[in-house]
């Protein structure tokens, strides 16, 4: 008899696996204390240049809680990646700006994800892929109707063709 896959468990499996490849291919090839969220962290940083953007930014983008965003913005200021600037409307609030270091391996990384992006794909039908893209929209605005609350697995079938 064949067993029935879950999709909570075969995401959770592909997203630890990019997340084990980006982080090796970008420790190997960059720094030893980089990982692939802060490569994201850079482009999003980097594409976002000559605008304020604060940790909740990161936090929103992301789609991180805010302990997980304080953790990866401390680590990536230790290295030299980023600093944090207060504002002069509120002392209470310090933007995130990129380095020299940062700026530099920003290219560097951005390829790598291209690489990973295309090796992901190989052999996936264009169509496929435009699928996959539809149903995980679908998943994430799903979730975020429930905004976190238990629905019983009844009420979940509901609507379902």
């Amino acid at each position: 008899m064949k067993e029935k896959k879950e999709v909570c468990l075969e995401i959770r499996i592909l997203s630890n696996m990019i997340k084990r490849h980006v982080d090796k291919a970008t420790s190997k090839s960059f720094m030893n204390n980089l990982t692939g969220t802060h490569g994201w962290a850079l482009g999003y940083l980097q594409a976002h240049k000559g605008q304020d953007i604060f940790q909740k930014d990161i936090e929103t983008a992301f789609s991180i809680r805010r302990s997980t965003a304080t953790h990866i913005l401390q680590l990536m200021e230790k290295n030299g990646l980023i600093i944090r600037i207060s504002v002069e409307h509120d002392a209470r609030l310090k933007k995130i700006v990129l380095t020299e270091k940062a700026r530099n391996l920003h290219a560097l990384i951005v390829n790598e994800i291209k690489n990973t992006e295309s090796m992901i794909i190989d052999g996936i039908q264009e169509q496929d892929v435009r699928t996959f893209f539809s149903v995980v929209e679908r998943m994430k605005l799903n979730l975020e109707k429930t905004d976190g609350a238990w629905i019983p697995p009844s009420e979940m079938t509901k609507g379902r063709n």
